[in-house]
């Protein structure tokens, strides 16, 4: 099936034949064919493309052969690179907390690749330490 994702991620694609004799598995890209080497990784009839970039986009074809004859099967391979953005998950403007108690900020914008994250106080950027934990995309903190 085509598939759409976001950079960074992992691609796995299974192509199933059957026959007899057993068929033979090759993939090709656009027409080329496509063989194991650095992030790509091809077993008969899998393929597997670690962290995806913009270059992996195109058409893919799983090619299974035996003596009898030869079948092809095609899926695109869309790779989405966007900006952050934070308008469906807007961060609070304010945050009620007990004080004493600990806080999670989430900060979750829709980014391809991930985005890094730096969170600041006024103008000041926050360290982790023992009062200050920053996870993916949230932090939290005692007051």
């Amino acid at each position: 099936n085509d598939i759409h994702v976001a950079m960074e991620e992992n691609v796995f694609w299974e192509c199933k034949a059957n026959g007899r004799p057993k068929p033979t598995y090759k993939w090709l890209k656009n027409g080329e064919p496509l063989l194991t080497r650095d992030r790509i990784q091809i077993e008969q009839g899998t393929l597997n493309i670690t962290i995806v970039n913009l270059s992996d986009a195109g058409m893919y074809q799983c090619l299974a052969e035996n003596k009898h004859g030869v079948i092809f099967s095609n899926a695109e391979l869309s790779v989405i690179a966007v900006g952050p953005d934070f308008s469906r998950t807007l961060l609070k403007r304010v945050t009620l907390v007990k004080v004493g108690g600990e806080v999670v900020i989430e900060c979750k914008p829709k980014a391809s690749p991930k985005p890094v994250y730096t969170w600041k106080k006024g103008r000041d950027i926050l360290k982790e330490n023992e009062s200050v934990h920053q996870g993916f995309g949230s932090g939290s903190a005692p007051l």
